[in-house]
C-alpha cells in the first residue's frame, strides 16, 4: 500500500471514529479546532517576532558598544598620528638628523635640555602612548633615552623593512609583546604586553632616508574594552590587524571553551576581504553566537564582539512557554464553556432524540412539548406533523391493501379470460388451415399478436422494432374490412430496432389515419400508403408518420393543435372531430403527445404538419436512447 493510500485508510478510521461521537462531543471538538488554529498562528507569529525583537535588540545594543569603542580606537588613532606629526615636524629634529657630523657637547646639551624635553612632554600630555621612539640612520649621533635612537636597534624588527618600503606612508603594526630596546641585547625577557604601533619613515630632505619614526601604544589602552578588566561571561571584543591575527583579553575567553570560534572569525574575516559579505550568527557547541564587526579601515584592523546569546535564549525560552501556557489555559477555559453551554442548548435536542427512539421501538407516541423555538423548536413541531402525517399513511395503507387485493383478484380473473380468447383464437386458427383459409388463419395470427402485445404491459418502454410489428398487425387485420387495402411503408435503418420508444406511442397515430385519411366515398387510384421514417437530428431522434390521404384545411389543423396542446381536459371527445372538420383523434394525439412529454420532458413531443388534399404528417420527437430492458412480448 503506497502513502496516499496509507493516509485514505487512517482518514477512513479517523471519519468513522469521529462520526460515532455524540453531537456535543463534535462541537466541542469543532470549537477547539476553531481556536486552536488561530491561537497557534497568532502565537508562533508572536514568538517569531519576538524572537527577532530579542535577536535586533541584542545586535542593536552590542553594535552600539562597538561603535563607541571603534570611536575610541579612532580618537587613539589621531592621538598617535599627531604625535608622529609633532616629531617629524621639529625643525630642531630635522636638523640633529640631517647633521651627520658630530654636534658640539653645548649643542647636545641644548638639544637634549630643549628638543628631547619637548619631545617627552609630547608623552606626558598623552599618557596614552607608551613610547615615542626615533631611530636614526647616522650611526655616530648620541643617542637620548627614550627618545632617539641609532636605526640598528630597529633593523631586526619585523616591521622594518616593510617600513622602508612603503616610505613616508603610515605603517601600522599589532604586536604581542612590547620589547624594550635598550635591553635587546642584554639577553632579558621582555614584558608580555600587546601593543600597536605607528611606524613610519622620516626623509630628510624628501626621498633621502633618515631615519624611522615609531609610536607605541598598549591595546588596553588603545581599545580598553577588548581588554577590559571587568570579566564579561555574555560578550568579548577582538581587534585584527591585517594579517587576520586576533588580539583578545587571555582569561576567560569564549576561544577557550570553543576551539573552532577563532578560526570562523578568522575565515568571515577573509570572506568579509573577499565579497563584503558578514554572517552575523554563528553556532558552536550547541551554543548561538553572535559576531558583531566594525571595519577600521585607516589601519587595516577590524573590532568584533562576541556575544553570547545565551541569556537572550533563556528569555526567549520563557517567553515560548509562557505563550505555549496561556494557550494551554485557554483552551482548557473554551473547551469548559463550550461544554456546558452546549449540553444546555441540546438538552431539547437529547428530549427530541429520546422520544424518536421511542416510537422507533414501537412506543405511542402522545406528543412532545419544547419550549423556545429555534431549530430544535421547529424540528420538533415538523415532527410531530410527521407523526400525524405517518398514522395517516398508515391507515390509508392498510385501506389500499385491501384494494390492492382486489384488483389482484380482478387481474387474475382477467388473465384467465385473456388465455381462454388466446386458446379460442387458436382454435378457430387451426379450424381455419384445415379447411385451407390461409386469409383468415394469417388475420387470426395478426389478431393474436396484437392481443397478446396489449394485455402483456411489462413496462412503459418497449423496442421500436415491437412497437412497429404490432401496427404491421394492426394494418393487417384492418385491412380485411377494406376493398383497398392500406400498404404500409417503413424507412427504418436497421440500427434503429433497439431505440427505446413509449409503449402504444405510435400505434394510435397509425390508426388516426387508418380511420380519417381516406373519406368512404373517396377513390383509390393511387393506393392507400402510410410511411414511417426514422431520423436522427442533433442528437435526437424524429419518427415520422406520413399518410398521402386528403389532409386537413387550415382552419382544422389549427383546432387539432389547439386540442393537442390543451392544458385542460377537452369536455367532450367529439370536440376535437368537430373543429378538425370531421377528421377525429385529437384526443388520442394529445394523449400520445402529454405521456412522450410526461415521461421525455417538454422540449419533446408532437408536431402535426398537413395539405388539405395531398398528405397528413405527424413528426414524434424522443431523445436518442437504446432499450436496455426485457426481451419481445
Amino acid at each position: 500500500m503506497g502513502m496516499r493510500g496509507r493516509i485514505g485508510a487512517l482518514w477512513n478510521s479517523f471519519s468513522y471514529w469521529f462520526g460515532r461521537l455524540s453531537l456535543q462531543s463534535r462541537l466541542v471538538a469543532a470549537y477547539i479546532f476553531i481556536i486552536l488554529g488561530p491561537s497557534l498562528l497568532v502565537s508562533t507569529y508572536s514568538y517569531q517576532t519576538i524572537n527577532k525583537t530579542y535577536v535586533s535588540d541584542a545586535i542593536d545594543k552590542n553594535n552600539y558598544l562597538l561603535q563607541m569603542e571603534k570611536l575610541h580606537v579612532t580618537n587613539q588613532i589621531e592621538t598617535m598620528e599627531r604625535a608622529a606629526q609633532m616629531v617629524i615636524s621639529d625643525k630642531d629634529v630635522r636638523s640633529y638628523l640631517m647633521n651627520d657630523a658630530s654636534a658640539p657637547l653645548s649643542e647636545l646639551i641644548e638639544f637634549n635640555t630643549i628638543t628631547i624635553r619637548n619631545l617627552s612632554r609630547i608623552m606626558d600630555n598623552n599618557p596614552s602612548i607608551e613610547h615615542l621612539r626615533l631611530y636614526s640612520d647616522n650611526s655616530s649621533m648620541y643617542e637620548f633615552w627614550p627618545i632617539l635612537f641609532r636605526e640598528e636597534r630597529a633593523r631586526d624588527a619585523s616591521w622594518y623593512q616593510e617600513a622602508l618600503r612603503l616610505g613616508d606612508q603610515e605603517l601600522w603594526v599589532f604586536q604581542s609583546t612590547d620589547p624594550d630596546v635598550m635591553q635587546r641585547f642584554a639577553n632579558q625577557i621582555t614584558e608580555d604586553q600587546p601593543k600597536v604601533s605607528l611606524v613610519r619613515e622620516v626623509s630628510i630632505p624628501a626621498g633621502h632616508h633618515a631615519g624611522v619614526l615609531q609610536v607605541d601604544m598598549l591595546l588596553n589602552n588603545f581599545t580598553p574594552k577588548t581588554y577590559t578588566d571587568v570579566r564579561d561571561n555574555q560578550s568579548q571584543m577582538f581587534i585584527a590587524d591585517r594579517d587576520l591575527r586576533l588580539f583578545t583579553r587571555p582569561d576567560h575567553s569564549f576561544l577557550e571553551a570553543n576551539g573552532q570560534m577563532s578560526a570562523a572569525i578568522l575565515e568571515r574575516l577573509q570572506h568579509y576581504r573577499d565579497t563584503g559579505e558578514w554572517d552575523v550568527h554563528y553556532k558552536e557547541n550547541g551554543k548561538s553566537f553572535l559576531l558583531i564587526h566594525a571595519p577600521l579601515e585607516r589601519i587595516g584592523a577590524t573590532l568584533l564582539n562576541v556575544v553570547s546569546m545565551e541569556d537572550v535564549l533563556k528569555d526567549i525560552s520563557r517567553t515560548r512557554n509562557l505563550l505555549i501556557g496561556a494557550n494551554i489555559g485557554f483552551i482548557f477555559l473554551v473547551t469548559a464553556i463550550a461544554y456546558v453551554m452546549n449540553a444546555f442548548i441540546l438538552k431539547n435536542l437529547r428530549k427530541l432524540t429520546e422520544t424518536m427512539k421511542q416510537v422507533r421501538r414501537g412506543g405511542e407516541y402522545t406528543g412532545i412539548s419544547i419550549r423556545g423555538g429555534g431549530e430544535v423548536g421547529e424540528l420538533a413541531h415538523h415532527f410531530s406533523k410527521l407523526m400525524n402525517t405517518i398514522n395517516t399513511l398508515v391507515a390509508q395503507a392498510v385501506h389500499k391493501q385491501a384494494l390492492s387485493k382486489e384488483a389482484e383478484l380482478r387481474t387474475l380473473h382477467n388473465q384467465i379470460d385473456a388465455h381462454f380468447l388466446y386458446n379460442t383464437l387458436e382454435n378457430i386458427k387451426m379450424l381455419a388451415e384445415i379447411e385451407d383459409q390461409r386469409e383468415i388463419s394469417d388475420a387470426l395470427t395478426s389478431l393474436g399478436g396484437m392481443m397478446r402485445y396489449n394485455f402483456k404491459w411489462s413496462g412503459e418502454y418497449v423496442r421500436l422494432q415491437e412497437e412497429v410489428r404490432h401496427i404491421e398487425n394492426y394494418i393487417d387485420v384492418m385491412n380485411i374490412r377494406f376493398d383497398h387495402p392500406v400498404h404500409l411503408e417503413l424507412c427504418i435503418d436497421p440500427f434503429y430496432d433497439e431505440l427505446e420508444v413509449l409503449k402504444m406511442s405510435l400505434q394510435p397515430i397509425v390508426e388516426n389515419s387508418v380511420k380519417h385519411a381516406w373519406p368512404a366515398d373517396t377513390g383509390d387510384s393511387d393506393g392507400r400508403v402510410i410511411r414511417i421514417e426514422v431520423k436522427e437530428a442533433g442528437g435526437d431522434i424524429a419518427i415520422t408518420i406520413t399518410d398521402n390521404g386528403s389532409g386537413l384545411s387550415a382552419e382544422a389543423l389549427k383546432a387539432l393543435h389547439e386540442a393537442i396542446y390543451a392544458k385542460a381536459e377537452p369536455h367532450t371527445e367529439d370536440s376535437a372531430a368537430a373543429s378538425a372538420g370531421g377528421k377525429a383523434g385529437g384526443i388520442g394525439l394529445r394523449n400520445v403527445h402529454q405521456r412522450l412529454q410526461l415521461f421525455y420532458g417538454e422540449a419533446y413531443g408532437l408536431v402535426v404538419r398537413s395539405e388539405q388534399g395531398s398528405y397528413t404528417e405527424v413528426c414524434i420527437s424522443l431523445p436518442k436512447v437504446l432499450f436496455a430492458g426485457g426481451g419481445k412480448p
